[in-house]
């Protein structure tokens, strides 16, 4: 296992009502700035109870969070924010909206242009940020207990990540039964996202970190078990819960301490979206078994446990095992309702090198846990996912 640091402040309200809960953490004087995308959250009562939860305190609202948060709408926030005077913000939704908190808890201190100081420079000159909780009503990302982002700038058609210690949320109520409210292209988009992110921490090479493998495996294992079974039955409140759980546990930091990291898939699927507005997941299912068989050399031993242990294969030669492991995985991500190729989101191999091109200028020229995945492997992946 390799030396690491761990570190996580967020506290977590798990469970039915616990929204009421958050007014015990949040200070009595704070003038409050609670985040939402679209109507949903006040549809189905969310933003309701929040604000209920906030009693006499003073608080404004703003909406409109995109699903792939909005650089320029962000910024009106950050306006918002500094012509009223708030200090504390609330993000009321999914791990787009709370990414878009992140963003605009930094945002707020910047001198310059932010997009520039806090996704470019990756906020390495920023030294405070304002305070912030977290109302999670979509599982998937696990923004609500990490310290990671990611932004759009959709005039120039990019998008970008950075990470802060900074940003993490102070709190995060995680209600599983805000699950029902979802449809299912949501329900199944967070068990795609959550079973990559387990898979980019997990799928490299070993390095005896047993502790970390078994989880990993457990996450996994559980996401094949319940991804369908919610599809089935969405008000299954065991279902909600081990799915939401799962889901924050997947990126919290537990399963990446002391393990190397991939990231590639995470890296080519934000030119998938930031070129032709795709879900986040959507980029994920399509990039993920091609990069796994275009690593399977470098990512053979893990391959072979990976099929063992998740898919319970034990039969046939090392090649044999490897490929019905990726196309198990392709498959899940099918049976949940993701469609895994290019062609089925109208694209094909004409729309490549602009893909290409794009990594090329964000300097994503060496991905994966080896740094060995450069433009031309990136094209082959891309090319194997038409």
């Amino acid at each position: 296992m390799n030396n690491f640091n761990f570190y996580n402040p967020t506290r977590i309200l798990f469970g039915e009502n616990k929204i009421a809960e958050m007014t015990n953490f949040i200070p009595q004087d704070a003038r409050v700035l609670v985040l939402f995308g679209g109507e949903s959250a006040r549809k189905h009562g969310t933003l309701g109870e929040v604000i209920t939860s906030l009693g006499d305190r003073y608080v404004e609202e703003f909406g409109g969070i995109e699903a792939n948060p909005s650089y320029s709408t962000l910024m009106k926030a950050v306006q918002q924010i500094k012509d009223n005077k708030l200090d504390y913000l609330i993000g009321v939704g999914g791990g787009s909206v709370i990414d878009g908190v992140k963003f605009i808890s930094l945002a707020v201190s910047c001198k310059g242009d932010a997009w520039q100081e806090i996704l470019v420079d990756k906020a390495k000159g920023i030294t405070q940020a304002l305070p912030f909780g977290a109302v999670l009503t979509l599982p998937a990302t696990g923004s609500e207990m990490n310290s990671n982002s990611v932004v759009t700038r959709y005039e120039t058609r990019e998008k970008m990540a950075f990470s802060s210690q900074l940003v993490y949320p102070q709190f995060s109520v995680l209600d599983p039964t805000k699950v029902s409210t979802l449809p299912p292209r949501q329900i199944a988009n967070g068990i795609v996202d959550a079973f990559t992110h387990t898979m980019e921490q997990y799928l490299t090479y070993p390095v005896n970190a047993r502790v970390q493998d078994r989880f990993a495996e457990g996450l996994l294992t559980t996401l094949v078990e319940i991804g369908p079974a919610i599809l089935k039955d969405p008000t299954n409140y065991e279902l909600q819960a081990n799915f939401m759980w799962t889901a924050t546990l997947a990126l919290n930091g537990l399963i990446g301490a002391g393990v190397p990291q991939d990231w590639a898939t995470h890296m080519i699927g934000h030119e998938l979206t930031a070129l032709h507005g795709l879900d986040h997941a959507q980029t994920l299912a399509i990039i993920l078994p091609s990069v796994m068989s275009e690593q399977r050399e470098q990512k053979h031993d893990k391959l072979i446990q990976y099929a063992e242990r998740v898919w319970n294969i034990t039969e046939g030669d090392d090649d044999t095992r490897i490929d019905l492991a990726i196309a198990k995985t392709r498959d899940f991500f099918e049976q949940m309702g993701v469609r895994t190729h290019l062609k089925d989101y109208q694209l094909g191999l004409a729309d490549i090198p602009q893909m290409i091109k794009q990594l090329g200028e964000h300097g994503l020229t060496q991905l994966g846990e080896h740094s060995d995945i450069d433009l031309a492997k990136s094209t082959k992946i891309l090319e194997a996912s038409v």
